[in-house]
């Protein structure tokens, strides 16, 4: 088992322990001096023993000293640099082990509802609103509307279908964007461009949403867009690497801001990875991007082929061992297992049927449905394709929503160990929302690394509304089972999934802890949830092991990059409720500063 914290009365000898680490003293003034110095702080190394210090040192963009702030002087020379942190809190940088920060980019442009809870009129009239902004747009230019918060409309139950949209003052195409990803909402204009009718066959990895008579009703489910974003006028190739520059670097932007170092862009696309090159070869990347494009396996490709197709990319896109300067790896692969359990898409693959209310609102029956969501890739196929990425040395990076989808995934998982036994390969279970018990000791077993975001394990309005008495109560105590999984023996991972989420990593260790939404009482289930320790270090050395750069990241360590975050408060000293409060004041990649907040002087 697997077990970190931060124990009781430690601190005190901490400081005087952790000088060893960066062999002090009169061994140091034999040594060149340092680059940058940081002294007088509360340095949380996330090291094996949790250690914490007053001081480090930088040189070239490696850590050369981690110790007190007296034996920390011995390193300044004439040249060197000294940061006195005033007390504050230093710690390694944030890494997010799944996101998809182009798309995060992009989110932050345009027409967008920004995640708001709105009722079907206030939807509309923004929508409206961004429509007139356009007049000068052509009829079949699309209007495409991000961060659509489908659970959280009002009054609670409401949801919408072509027809609205078909209301607005425009005879142009609109697709509305669930901030999931997973779902679509389409005008007819845009049905009809798509030429997606009745006749029109769901594909394998998603729905066309239809009503009572047959016909299409606007909602697209995860591969059921396909057609619509088919439709959408092309840009220039020219313009689309544009657009992407635009969009890495309104992500990057926010993460040096949030104090994230590294990132797995997950489901990464040719474009998008070509735009994290550029970024590169311009000297404008200021986080390690780590890309895991996705295998198209809604198709007919044989395993040999994705996995040729993974190999033909990493080829293409993967620059080595990794270096203090930020650079891409691409040693990961995307795999969708399934969709997401949150009513009323529950594309998510369940091992029982979802329940359905017989009863009435005010007399609810709650009884088991006929739905067992979608699973995209089943057993007799998955497993081939991780036996042949693994024989690739490529890691799989797998999303698994339902309980079925993590049940499959970690059988294939467990018949690849047994076909490349002692490889170093590292596969990863992005979401598990919902995982059967008995599956919980199975991740450790197998060396598979749950990859969780953290805040959506509280009560919210629209968790409780979209998933509570759907999954019913004796499933409702394994839904967003972080505690329970690590408590397993698990090494856990963070990944905000951002922009299905607002970029917030504070707001999300915050709910890893107290599993309740300041904006709304109580709490989803009995999870334990994890310690403030706990969500840091699965957001700084285990997120770096998933990504395998724990060897020279993750924790602040000599002999590691200089990859370290500064914070207005100590996170692991203040009240829970206030975690989410935290602001960055200084993000340093490589040694090298890339984000100063006005209030770090």
């Amino acid at each position: 088992m697997i077990s970190y914290g931060l124990k009781a009365g430690f601190f005190g000898a901490a400081f005087a322990a952790i000088s060893a680490l960066g062999s002090a003293g009169a061994q140091a003034q034999a040594s060149p001096p340092a680059d940058t110095v940081y002294l007088n702080g509360y340095v949380y190394t996330a090291d094996a023993k949790d250690n914490v210090a007053q001081a480090l040192a930088i040189r070239e963009g490696r850590i050369v000293f981690v110790g007190s702030s007296q034996d920390a002087k011995t390193r300044v020379g004439p040249q060197t640099k000294i940061i006195d942190l005033g007390g504050r809190m230093a710690m390694p940088g944030l890494i997010d082990g799944h996101m998809h920060p182009l798309g995060g980019g992009k989110s932050l442009t345009g027409c967008n509802l920004n995640y708001a809870a709105l009722t079907l009129d206030q939807t509309l009239a923004t929508i409206q609103a961004c429509l007139d902004a356009e007049a000068t747009a052509g009829p079949d230019d699309f209007l495409v509307v991000n961060n659509w918060f489908r659970q959280k409309m009002l009054p609670a139950g409401t949801d919408m279908n072509k027809g609205d949209l078909d209301r607005l003052k425009t005879s142009r195409p609109i697709l509305v964007i669930n901030f999931d990803y997973h779902s679509k909402l389409a005008n007819s204009r845009a049905l009809a461009l798509a030429k997606v009718s009745r006749d029109t066959q769901d594909p394998k990895d998603g729905k066309i949403v239809r009503d009572a008579a047959g016909e299409p009703t606007g909602m697209l489910e995860d591969g059921g867009d396909a057609l619509v974003m088919a439709a959408m006028p092309q840009l220039s190739p020219e313009k689309t690497a544009e657009q992407n520059l635009a969009f890495g670097r309104t992500a990057l932007d926010a993460l040096r801001r949030q104090g994230i170092t590294s990132f797995l862009e997950a489901a990464a696309e040719p474009g998008e990875m070509a735009a994290w090159a550029t970024l590169h070869k311009q000297g404008e990347l200021t986080a390690r991007a780590h890309l895991a494009p996705k295998l198209p396996t809604d198709g007919d490709q044989t395993a040999d082929a994705l996995v040729k197709l993974a190999g033909d990319l990493k080829a293409r896109f993967d620059q080595g061992p990794l270096q203090a300067e930020p650079g891409i790896t691409l040693r990961n692969a995307k795999i969708f297992m399934d969709g997401v359990i949150q009513a009323p898409a529950q594309t998510g693959a369940v091992l029982a049927p979802y329940l359905v209310n017989k009863g009435s609102t005010d007399k609810p029956d709650w009884q088991p449905g006929s739905s067992l969501g979608s699973l995209y890739v089943n057993q007799e196929r998955l497993t081939p394709l991780l036996i042949g990425l693994a024989q690739a040395g490529i890691d799989p990076h797998l999303h698994t929503d339902g309980d079925g989808a993590v049940q499959v995934t970690l059988n294939a998982i467990e018949a690849m160990r047994a076909a490349v036994p002692g490889k170093d390969i590292r596969p990863a279970l992005a979401h598990d929302e919902l995982v059967d018990p008995k599956d919980l000791p199975r991740y450790a077993k197998l060396g598979a690394i749950p990859v969780l975001s953290f805040q959506w394990g509280a009560a919210s309005p629209d968790q409780v509304a979209s998933v509570k008495d759907q999954v019913g109560p004796k499933r409702l105590p394994f839904v967003e089972p972080y505690g329970q999984i690590l408590k397993a023996g698990a090494r856990v991972a963070f990944g905000s999934d951002w922009p299905v989420d607002p970029l917030n990593e504070w707001y999300a260790f915050q709910i890893a802890v107290t599993r309740s939404d300041p904006t709304a009482p109580g709490k989803l289930n009995a999870d334990p949830g994890l310690s403030i320790g706990e969500a840091l270090r699965a957001a700084t050395i285990d997120a770096a092991y998933e990504l395998h750069q724990d060897e020279v990241t993750g924790s602040l360590e000599p002999g590691k990059f200089a990859d370290l975050i500064v914070l207005d408060r100590n996170v692991l000293k203040v009240p829970a409720e206030e975690i989410s409060k935290t602001q960055v004041l200084l993000t340093v990649v490589g040694g090298k500063e890339v984000h100063r907040a006005e209030a770090f002087k």
